[in-house]
């Protein structure tokens, strides 16, 4: 018997163990079920239909429980074919709002705080991969904050704006800072941070910039806020604590910790991520289902968000157990991507 020939009884058993276990982590027996359906089918009745769901593949019995757990196999069935997913209530898509505004953040602050929400309305780890400052410029400006700070201002082509703040060792005059941004706007548009900063580099170590020597210094500090990172992706991950609740198995733990290390080396992770956000929409690994979670006895549920030209630059989500809440997590993610991708483009 495949997966598609269950019929509707078969299937609304499976429905309501899925979600009891969803509930509690534990193994479901059919009196639970039987209380659950409100049906007139018996326990006996349920229980021979567990068996058949076990022999398909979609359920397990754990050491010698008279109680069953959904196989990977039988999440990933429920959660792509079963699964009903409404809109996010208006509290959280509230919560969203406020925890996302853009008001005086950079984009640093506004994915942060996005990690942050996800993590503490899905009780599980918020993630987002931020942009890679590798598209072509089209305008950097210095805007004088008094003192010796400075802020720096890089605008792409693709909408994308970053903001650093710069401690310069020299004051300076106002008027040197728009010669600055100038220059560079002119000299820069259409080049990646990378080339810009080498020809930058270049041309101030050869004298060939014709700039004097205050301006040079604004110029060199300003781009080297950015030295090292600017062709790498930033990985925030929030509430990675959360992924232990509720662990109580020894095995367990390993498996999480396992996790730990891979979100530690973030390569792979940045690698899957990147792989999901080429498609539209909402993406879901759920356990087996991809590699980098077989071990790990968890989930992952990403959307990409874009930015004011709508290209997509970075993707938001939720790591989770494979027994999240995916009915609210789904919307969640997908709410607050939309929403991140709304303050990106200026809206």
């Amino acid at each position: 018997m495949a997966f598609a020939d269950l019929n509707k009884r078969s299937l609304d058993i499976f429905r309501s163990l899925v979600d009891a276990y969803i509930e509690t982590g534990e193994p479901v027996g059919s009196r639970t079920i039987s209380r659950r359906l409100e049906s007139s089918l018996s326990p006996a009745t349920i229980r021979n239909i567990m068996a058949d769901l076990e022999d398909v593949g979609l359920l397990y019995a754990p050491h010698t429980s008279a109680g069953r757990l959904p196989t990977d196999a039988g999440l990933q069935f429920f959660v792509h074919g079963l699964l009903e997913v409404g809109d996010l209530n208006a509290i959280d898509r509230g919560k969203v709002q406020d925890a996302c505004k853009a008001s005086g953040k950079t984009i640093e602050d506004i994915l942060e705080r996005a990690s942050t929400l996800l993590s503490g309305l899905s009780q599980c780890a918020g993630i987002v991969l931020a942009p890679k400052m590798e598209s072509p410029l089209k305008q950097i400006e210095f805007v004088h904050l008094g003192g010796q700070k400075i802020l720096v201002v890089l605008i792409t082509e693709e909408g994308v704006v970053e903001n650093r703040i710069v401690e310069l060792h020299t004051s300076f005059s106002p008027s040197i800072f728009v010669e600055a941004g100038n220059y560079l706007t002119k000299k820069l548009a259409g080049k990646t941070l990378s080339d810009a900063k080498r020809l930058v580099e270049n041309e101030l170590a050869h004298h060939q910039a014709q700039l004097d020597t205050l301006t040079s210094k604004v110029i060199q500090e300003g781009l080297a806020v950015w030295s090292g990172g600017e062709a790498t992706r930033s990985l925030i991950v929030k509430g990675q604590s959360n992924l232990l609740n509720n662990v109580t198995m020894l095995d367990e733990i390993d498996r999480i910790r396992g996790l730990f290390d891979i979100l530690e080396s973030k390569e792979n992770f940045v690698d899957l991520l990147d792989a999901a956000i080429k498609a539209e929409g909402v993406q879901i690994f759920v356990g087996a289902e991809h590699e980098l979670f077989k071990l790990s006895g968890c989930s992952i549920v990403v959307a990409p968000y874009k930015n004011a030209h709508q290209h997509i630059v970075g993707a938001i989500g939720v790591l989770g157990p494979t027994r999240m809440n995916y009915s609210k997590v789904i919307p969640l993610v997908d709410y607050t991507a939309k929403i991140v991708g709304k303050l990106l483009g200026g809206e």
